[in-house]
């Protein structure tokens, strides 16, 4: 009986043909083989996982008080794994007392120093995983392998290493952060380093001012950066060497820590950085000058209204507006500028914030009367009709609403009668159309030149 082979062999091509076949259909069926092989053994490690787990949720409380014994589920790979998993995703969230017991269990069970050890002795991805593991401890003892991690080659395990030492909170681990970028050797992102140094110098900002003093250029704007956010008043005469950076960025934080810090040459310092050729420098310097709401600052304040970038005009009106007992000097001042988009700003903050309606309920103050009229009549000028006119109708005070009134009648504002008529509606109560008919009698062109006293009810 011929063999197969030999078959084959006696059909000629087409017997290549059937042997392709028959290696198609063995490569599909080993394929298939291994597929549902592979299924079955991950379904059986899944489920022995899932086994695993039930197991360390129901005993826990044993675990992490020490009652078993860690050899029982450290020595074992995929239990090791799940405890882990699960202590770190409970210290993310657990309350401070529960906090310590499971950084407790962390050091008792041998599973800090067994990451603390891969950090140290691996490489590649086991490394990273294991820094990232070290940063979620949150634990001092973990700061020397994190410092370790500054100096790999790979960029994702300096990355895990900073934002580590980032969360720690803790003077002590900024100081590796500062020694390598203060030198240029450290190449991570800026946010990044700006996260990880707020956060663990926030109590200690002279330390971030000792590197940045001795700090190559390149990091100079981000250790400002820091330094502006964290700055307090202990470093008074310190900021001052920062005044007179070259760095545009450093004296634009520089600004900014100022306003946090509020020393007592603050306002002196930021004025002149307000003349500064930056304009960013100068938005800065305004906005701090706002945030110390120091009446010593209004003639400042006044000369970046009048600057020729808009961001800084804004700031500037903003800052002004929040110096309430001042604003009829402020708009006093402010017209003899005789800059109309400097009025034009400031009489628009005023009207979003709320100091319109300071000004008219001072009208009632006999002693800041005459200058909240003068104030608001240059508000009149600048464009806020329609915010005095629903003063004049809805103001709470009745004595204000008469005495606004009658300020807008003698103002000769031609562009009033206009704009009460967008207040005239048929559902108006009786009250308020009187008072708006009144003021269109007095603004009316032919009204007689000889003023009568009229009782308002407004």
């Amino acid at each position: 009986m011929p063999s197969v082979s030999r078959l084959l062999d006696l059909m000629g091509p087409a017997g290549l043909i059937v042997q392709a076949l028959l290696a198609s259909l063995a490569a599909v069926v080993g394929l298939l083989a291994f597929i549902l092989l592979r299924r079955g053994v991950r379904r059986l490690y899944f489920w022995r996982r899932d086994r695993r787990v039930l197991e360390a949720r129901a005993g826990w409380d044993a675990i992490v008080g020490g009652t078993v014994s860690p050899k029982t589920w450290v020595l074992s790979r995929m239990s090791r794994e799940i405890v882990e998993g699960i202590l770190l995703d409970r210290l993310e969230v657990a309350p401070p007392k529960e906090v310590e017991r499971l950084l407790e269990c962390l050091r008792f069970s041998g599973l800090l120093d067994a990451r603390v050890h891969e950090a140290r002795t691996c490489r590649g991805w086991r490394r990273h995983k294991a820094l990232l593991a070290l940063g979620r401890m949150c634990v001092p003892e973990a700061i020397p392998a994190l410092t370790e991690g500054l100096d790999d080659a790979n960029e994702e395990c300096r990355i895990a290493a900073t934002r580590g030492l980032g969360r720690l909170g803790l003077p002590r681990a900024a100081v590796p952060i500062l020694q390598r970028l203060s030198t240029g050797k450290l190449e991570v992102p800026s946010s990044l380093l700006l996260d990880a140094l707020i956060n663990n110098c926030r109590a200690t900002p002279a330390l971030v001012l000792t590197f940045l003093l001795k700090s190559v250029d390149t990091a100079r704007p981000l250790l400002a950066r820091v330094l502006g956010e964290i700055a307090t008043p202990d470093l008074d005469e310190d900021l001052l060497l920062l005044a007179s950076d070259e760095s545009s960025e450093v004296r634009a934080s520089e600004a900014r820590a100022l306003a946090w810090a509020k020393p007592g040459l603050a306002v002196s310092i930021l004025t002149g950085l307000v003349d500064d050729e930056e304009w960013f420098v100068r938005l800065r310097a305004v906005v701090a000058l706002g945030e110390l709401e120091d009446p010593r600052a209004i003639p400042v304040l006044l000369h970046g209204l009048c600057d020729r970038n808009r961001q800084v005009r804004i700031r500037s009106a903003c800052g002004l507006s929040r110096l309430k007992d001042h604003l009829e000097d402020i708009i006093c001042l402010a017209l003899k500028t005789q800059d109309a988009y400097a009025i034009q700003e400031l009489v628009s903050e005023l009207e979003r914030s709320g100091g319109i309606f300071e000004l008219v309920t001072a009208l009632g103050d006999s002693r800041r009367q005459a200058k909240a009229e003068a104030a608001l009549l240059a508000a009149l000028r600048g464009g806020c009709r329609r915010i005095l006119l629903d003063l004049v109708l809805n103001h709470e005070n009745w004595r204000a609403r008469g005495a606004l009134a009658r300020l807008l009648s003698r103002s000769g504002d031609s562009e009033l009668p206009k704009m009460m008529k967008l207040f005239d509606s048929p559902g108006l109560p009786l009250r308020k159309r009187r008072v708006l008919r009144w003021l269109e009698r007095q603004l009316a062109p032919t009204q007689s030149s000889v003023s009568q006293v009229v009782r308002v009810v407004a």
